[in-house]
Parts: structure tokens; sequence; C-alpha cells
């Protein structure tokens, strides 16, 4: 599940960011990955280069110095010693507390602390042994970590959860309510931020050889709030940072300049403003390996030397502090809003230095482990580029390779192809990323020499290509599709046409089409589910598979069984663990959850297996109590929902639903009523702070909730919750209590979704449409099991042409329900009118039901009684949730790395001893 859809406009940050704000002297770089005459890295540290003795010596004295504290220093495995730890963490001072006050915070960081100690000790190993075999490496760049909170999944990983939970007791506090202080970091947005760091614990689960690059934004996406008097959501920054992060390690001499504006002279770029990319290494742990990798996340810092101190002792700060407040701005959020030239200039700038500072890291450790032939490279190195975000790691491999280094075009091109692989995670064509020409030929002007290069040498590989294969007008209609730069190259039929309109002749703008150029640049094009992939070769990059067909690959996303179903959900997993045969072999091999299908209709497994989900729900019932203040009936169906808000996910069509579901009870009789199956319909997800549709959708669930749960009639039989702030950990509260959860995507706009995974593996039965993973699951779980509805991805264009035509024809269930909404029943009378409006009109924007709602309502609620139906029979639906659980085992992200690894990285595992 992940970015479908270009964020949505935002308002303007202050113009610091452009070009005329800062025209200072350029300074040279402090330090680049090329200067290793004058620098050396041992075990992320940098040291001075004295003479070429100093720098052998003090190249085997890291290493004695390391061996050396190692075997000074034990780090304890049991309770007792885990104990003594915590303790040294606060006399010592390593947390910051004072003797006079101690509170539940404060004892989770001096755990936190005791754990990493831990971490550390695997990390350096991992880190020298990697070293010293010097593997080919895979690294994972990414815009977005989605990673939850740490202490228990780092504990647990380590299997040492059972010795902290002692070595706390014994200190007067619980393992449980100190996990509760943790801040979830605030790295991501989503499935595929989400995505990512489940990928991290399948690579150091395997051990294999990878790492993860990202970036340390101060205040994440934001913190969502309801508001108690309209109902709506607002939005906070994100403090996941007030009080440190207890799992980072900064390395402050692990820094890199990242260059922007200027000119090229000579074929050398020459900067017109630099910030430093400095180090943070959060360690991430396998799960019964002694492996432990990194996480690096970049953060911005002016670079000394810039700070212009004359300027600010003649009190003209707004030059003096030019480089300090840009480095600020650059690390405040993930995706600053883009409506603005600065907010385009904002985000572009943080997508370089995550691929800058990534790629001078990535060369330096390859030069730091010996490798000195540059051709060697693509069997040393493989970048993944999750989604279009790090494209800028193609042209910026280039420019290192040939600036640099020294390599000529032709040579770096041919390593660049064999070393970055491209992850598209969306069919939508808004949302594969343009960035307008002239903004990026001011902040990178060498890239763009780069770039237009690649971009002619296509051209030509095309046209050598199709020679005598293609018409001149097909010709010309394939490099429209697929070249680089976009409206820059004469039309061969070009000029305005007979009945063109004035606005028509108008040059549409110029832009820098980031897909392309990862499909010309990347050794591998993937897919993240089987029918998304499908859809990626046969429409989103249909001339790029004729001329690239071998490229093309899927890799159906997984989750971690570790945090999403033995740590998240305790009660269920030793119930698994009994019934396959007395063994946690499951939590890696998810294969052995197959041993429960002998047993699903076994009566003692199911009264357990219905026990364990009653404990989840009581700890549910109590969140969302704690959280919204309504009370929930245990008893009920618990029915949910929880993903980003978006019109293509189809929040509405379930709001509707149960506004049709609830008018049906309404009309019933007290007979008719005591039939009824209760539902507790929970909603959560952030809308994007601009995305003003969603917003909405937001609101006709409160204002409907308002109503229902206030509704002496209704009582029990239904409740409607939107849970605020959705994370991991509420994901982590929300997923081992559900029982059915909606995956209602208009078909074919889904790239995979994950959490549909979760629910999958924690038993839950799953309302879908045949889209992303939801059809893979369907095929391992059953189509019996599976509650489908909706038309097919290839009934939706014809649907939307249907509409567009004046043809459909709403069925009177849906019209009613629309009619109700705008009678005012929730909220303030014409609340909804601009959200009723997307419904309504044939065509346009934003108009004529683009997600295809009404097309898909009358399915949608015949299946909905379906679901009822099955829920009545408490054994029928005992029997298929044992049965989801059991057929989940290809979910696994240990499989979906495993298959990168071999498919796409060509990666080994390289085990610490």
């Amino acid at each position: 599940g992940t970015m479908m859809f270009a964020h949505h406009a935002t308002p303007p940050p202050p113009p610091i960011f452009s070009s005329a704000f800062f025209r200072g002297t350029t300074t040279t770089p402090r330090r680049s990955s090329s200067s290793s005459s004058t620098t050396t890295k041992r075990f992320g540290s940098t040291v001075r280069r004295v003479s070429a003795t100093t720098r052998r010596e003090q190249k085997i004295n890291a290493a004695s110095v390391f061996e050396d504290a190692e075997k000074a220093i034990e780090i304890p495995k049991n309770a007792e010693g885990i104990k003594k730890s915590i303790q040294r963490q606060i006399a010592t001072g390593t947390i910051a507390t004072v003797p006079t006050s101690f509170d539940d915070e404060d004892m989770y960081q001096a755990t936190a602390r005791a754990a990493r100690e831990q971490l550390v000790e695997r990390w350096n190993d991992t880190y020298a042994h990697f070293h010293k075999e010097n593997p080919k490496q895979a690294y994972y760049i990414s815009m977005e970590f989605l990673q939850g909170r740490a202490l228990t999944n780092a504990i647990g990983n380590m299997k040492l959860t059972g010795a902290y939970s002692d070595a706390l007791r014994s200190l007067g506090y619980s393992l449980e309510s100190l996990a509760e202080e943790e801040k979830n970091m605030g790295l991501g947005n989503g499935g595929l931020g989400r995505l990512a760091a489940c990928f991290l614990d399948s690579i150091a689960t395997l051990s294999l050889p990878a790492w993860g690059y990202g970036m340390r934004y101060k205040y994440g996406l934001f913190k969502q709030a309801i508001d108690q008097k309209s109902g709506q959501q607002s939005e906070f920054a994100d403090d996941w940072l007030a009080r440190g992060n207890p799992w980072e390690i900064p390395r402050p001499q692990i820094s890199y300049p990242i260059s922007f504006y200027g000119k090229v002279v000579d074929g050398k770029w020459v900067p017109g403003q630099q910030v430093a990319a400095i180090a943070y290494d959060t360690p991430i742990p396998g799960y019964n390996t002694k492996n432990c990798i990194s996480l690096r996340l970049w953060d911005a810092q002016p670079i000394v030397a810039d700070f212009n101190l004359s300027a600010f002792n003649e009190s003209d700060y707004k030059t003096a502090m030019g480089p300090t407040n840009l480095a600020q701005q650059m690390m405040a959020v993930l995706y600053p809003g883009d409506a603005t030239n600065e907010g385009k200039a904002l985000r572009l700038s943080q997508q370089y230095m995550l691929c800058s500072a990534s790629v001078q890291d990535i060369l330096a450790r390859f030069k730091e482990r010996g490798n000195t032939d540059w051709n060697k490279l693509p069997e040393k190195v493989c970048v993944q580029m999750n989604d279009t975000h790090p494209t800028l790691a193609a042209p910026e491999l280039m420019r290192l390779l040939i600036d640099q280094e020294g390599l000529s075009w032709d040579d770096a091109w041919a390593l660049t192809k064999k070393t970055v692989a491209y992850t598209n995670h969306t069919v939508m064509p808004e949302a594969l990323e343009k960035w307008p020409l002239d903004l990026m030929e001011e902040l990178l002007p060498r890239h763009m020499e780069i770039i237009r290069q690649i971009d002619s040498r296509f051209i030509s590989e095309v046209k050598a290509t199709f020679k005598g294969k293609k018409t001149e007008k097909e010709m010309n209609s394939f490099l429209k599709a697929t070249t680089i730069l976009e409206n820059v190259y004469p039309d061969a039929t070009g000029g305005p046409k007979m009945g063109d309109t004035v606005e028509k002749a108008e040059a549409p703008p110029k832009t820098v089409r980031m897909a392309n150029l990862c499909c010309i640049a990347g050794l591998s094009i993937n897919g993240v589910a089987q029918i998304h992939s499908d859809i990626v070769k046969a429409f989103t990059f249909k001339e790029f598979a004729e001329i690239y067909g071998d490229k093309f690959q899927n890799k159906t996303n997984g989750v971690t069984p570790r945090r999403w179903l033995a740590f998240c959900n305790p009660e269920l997993s030793k119930v698994i663990t009994k019934w396959v045969g007395n063994t946690d072999a499951w939590i890696t091999d998810t294969e052995v959850l197959r041993k429960l299908i002998e047993n699903a209709k076994n009566p003692e497994l199911q009264k357990e297996w219905k026990e364990a989900k009653l404990v989840r729900k009581q700890i549910c019932k109590d969140y969302i109590k704690k959280t919204t203040g309504i009370d929930v009936p245990i008893n009920a169906m618990f029915d949910i929902q929880v993903k980003r808000i978006h019109e293509y996910k189809r929040q509405f069509l379930n709001i509707l639903g149960i506004i049709y579901r609830y008018r049906q009870i309404k009309a019933m009789s007290k007979e008719e009523r005591a039939k009824v199956v209760p539902r507790v319909c929970v909603f959560g997800g952030k809308a994007y702070a601009t995305y003003v549709q969603a917003k909405r959708i937001v609101r006709l669930v409160t204002a409907v909730g308002e109503v229902v749960n206030n509704d002496p009639e209704i009582g029990d039989l239904m409740k409607v919750v939107f849970v605020p702030d959705y994370n991991v950990s509420v994901a982590e509260t929300l997923i081992p209590a559900s029982e059915l959860s909606q995956h209602i995507s208009t078909a074919g706009t889904e790239a995979s979704g994950t959490s549909n995974m979760k629910f999958q593996m924690n038993g839950c039965l799953i309302i879908g449409t045949l889209d992303g993973a939801n059809v893979e699951i369907r095929e391992c779980i059953g189509d019996d099991h599976f509650f489908l509805f909706g038309i097919t991805e290839d009934e939706v264009e014809p649907a939307r042409e249907e509409r567009a035509a004046g043809k459909f024809v709403a069925p009177k269930s849906f019209l009613d329900t629309i009619a109700y909404v705008r009678s005012g029943a929730f909220g303030k009378q014409g609340e909804f009118e601009e959200l009723l409006g997307s419904l309504e009109g044939n065509s346009g924007f934003g108009q004529g039901d683009y997600f295809l709602v009404g097309k898909d309502f009358q399915s949608y609620i015949e299946c909905q009684e379906k679901v009822d139906e099955a829920y009545r029979n408490q054994d029928g639906w005992t029997e298929s949730s044992i049965l989801s659980t059991a057929t989940s085992g290809k979910f696994n992200s240990d499989r979906t790395i495993e298959q990168y690894a071999s498919e796409i990285w060509d990666i080994k595992p390289c085990v610490v001893p």
C-alpha cells in the first residue's frame, strides 16, 4: 500500500529556499568521497591522514582498539546483568536525568540505552565482518522509513524479552508500561515507509549484507487530532525527537558536502550553496542472529566555514544565518507542501541530499574495503531506489564517477546501468514524479547536463532498435512517452492544428520525468504485487516493456512476522506455537503455519483461538475508550479499516455503507433488531494536510459517529469510531483485535497494500476488491474464505466511459443514502456538499465519481450481508480465521527479500560468526 497519488498542494513555506536568497561565496567541500588522499574512514570514523606510516599504524590500531575494548567489556545477557546495565545508565549520566526527579520516561530511556549497548556490540561486529569479507552489498534508499517503536522489537529479536522483563520487575517497573513511553519515529507516511522498515528487519534476519538510507526529519509528517468541536482533522508538529532518540548513534565525523545551484565551469560543478550531510545510525537487529545492520539517516547541518562572522557582527543576520536556516528547513518535515516553487525546490533538495549523501557514502565504503577497480563496482554494490524519490542516485553516481573519479562518460554509464534498480509503487500517472525543467536546471545544473546526455543517447538507441520496424509517427509517439525530458523536443507533427484554441497552442510545461529516468538507468523495474507488476508492464510503462522487456519483474510485498504477529499478538502466538508442534520455527519459516490447517475444525483449537482474540479485543476496547471516550461492546464484530485517507482507498464507500446499514436498522422492528449482527466500525488514518476531499471524508466519519453512537434505538448494535493519529503502535493494537478488515480500493489503484497481509496473519477475514495483494491473498486462503465484491480492473475504464456518456444508472440504495446525507442528518446542513458533489456529474475534475463508489455500492452492501451471515456461524468463522493465519506464509517479507537478493541484488548471506 503505497504512494499512489502525488500529494496535493500546500501553503508555501517561507521563501528562504531560493537561489536569490543565498549567493555567498562557495566553500571548497570539506570532505568528499574522492578525497581519499586526505581522509580515511575506519569503522565508521574518519581519521585525518598524517603520513603513510601513521596511517598504516592507525589502521592496525583501530582494529586492535576495538578488539581490546570488546574483551574488556562484558555485555550482559541475563536479567541480573541487564539490571546492572540499566542502573549504570542512570548513575553515569548516559541519560539526562537529575537525582530529584525520575519518571517512567527516564526509566524507558535507561532501558533503551542498555539495549542499545547490546545492539552496538552487534553492529560493530557486523560492520567489521562485512569489511573483512568485502561481499557485494545492497543499499535500500527510501524517503520514508516507518519504523515504529524499537524497544520490544529489539529485545525480541535478540531473544532477551524475558531477561529484560525480569530485570525491570526487580527494579519495580513493567516492560509493557515502559514500552508505551516510546515515541514512534516520525519518518514515514504509509505503506511505502512501513514496507522499507519490514524489509530492514528481514535483511538483518536473513544475515544479508544490505543497509538502509533515509532522512532524519525533525517533525516527520504530522500528529493528527480530531477537533472536539468541529469533528475535523487538525495537524500538529510531531515532536518525536523532543527527548532525543536513544536508538540512534550520531556520527558527526561522517559528513559529506551537498551542493546546490551555481554553475558548471569546464565540465565541473561550481556550487552556489552547500550544506553538510551528517550520519545518524539506527541499529537494526535480525531475529535470532548476531547480524545487526544499519539504517543510516542523514541530517543537514550548515558547513561551519560558511558562517559569515563579519556579516553577523554587522547585524546582517539574514546573510549570516542563511546556511543554518537552509539546513534546518531541509530537515523539518517529510513531504513539505509543493504548491509553490519554493516548496518544490525544498522537496527536490531533500531528495537530492538523500541521494548525494548516500551515494558518496557507498563509494567511500567501496574504497574503505580496499576496492580499487571501478569496473568491479557492480560486483560490490547494488542500489535499490524505493519509488521515484531517490531517482537522482543515478545521475549523482554518474557525476561522482566522471567528475571525481575521472571515468569516461561511457564507462560511468555502463557501470551505473548495472548498479541501480527501481521499484515502482504506483500506477496513477499523476503520482509519477515530474519536476519543472527550469527548477532542475537552476538547482542541479551538472545533473541536468548528465540527464540531457542520457536522454539523447536513449533517443539514438530507440531509433537504432526500431529502425525499419516503426513508422515515423509510431516512433514519435514512442519517444513522446519515454524520453526523460517532456515537451522539450520539437514534435515532428508540431505547431497548432486546425481548430485548436489559443490556450491549447500555448507551450505545455517542460518537465523532467523521474520514472522514465529510472526505467532507462535501472537494471530492473519491479512492481509490488502480481496484478500491479502486470499493469506496470502492460500499461504504465508499456513502451519501455517493448525495448527493455527483460528488466521487468514482480516482487510481491511482505510484512515481518516478528513485529506483526509474534510480538504484537503474544496470545495468538502462544496458541500457534502449541498447535504447529510446540515449535516457534514459524516466526522465521512461516510455511510452518500451514500445520494449523489440519486442526482448523478442531473445537479445542477453536476455543483457544477465540480466547486469544477476546484478550486482544479487550485491549483494543480499552484503547478506543482512552483515545476517543467511546464505549464499544466487546461481543460485537470488530470491523476495521486503517490506512491513509484517500479517495482511491474508498473510506467513503465504507462510511456510506455504514449509513445505509444504520438506516436499515432504524427501520426494523424490535424482533428484527434482535437478529442484527452488532458491529464496531473503526476507521483510522491520516489525510494529507492539504488534501481537502480526504479531510472531508474524515469529517463525515466523525459526524456519523456523533449521531449513531448516541442513538438510543441503536444502542450496542453499531458503533462508529475514528481513532486519531494512526501509526505503527496503533496498528499493533487494532490489527490483532480485528475480525473483519476492509481493503476496498477501486480495482487497479492499490499497488499492493500491506496492512491486508497483517490482518490476514492475525486471523482476520477480509472484505475486498480484486486489487493489489488481495488477489494473491484470496488465492492463498481460497475463495470461500474471502469476501469479494466489485468490478475488476479491466471493467474500470469501460465503467468510467459509461459514466462520461451519461449511461450509468445508480442503484436506489446508493441514491437514497446520498439523499439522506444531504438532508442534514449528519453534521451541519450543507457541510458535505462538495464531498457528495464528487460522486455526481458525469465527468470533470473532482466530479463524476472517478473511483466508482456508486458503481460498486450495491455489490458492496450485498457482500456485507454475506459477512453477517458468515459471522452468525461462529464455528465456521473461526475455522476461516485459522485458515487465514495458516495460509499467510507467502506474505512474510523474508520471502520478498530473498527474491530481491537473488533476482535483483545478487547478494548472499554474510553471517557474523
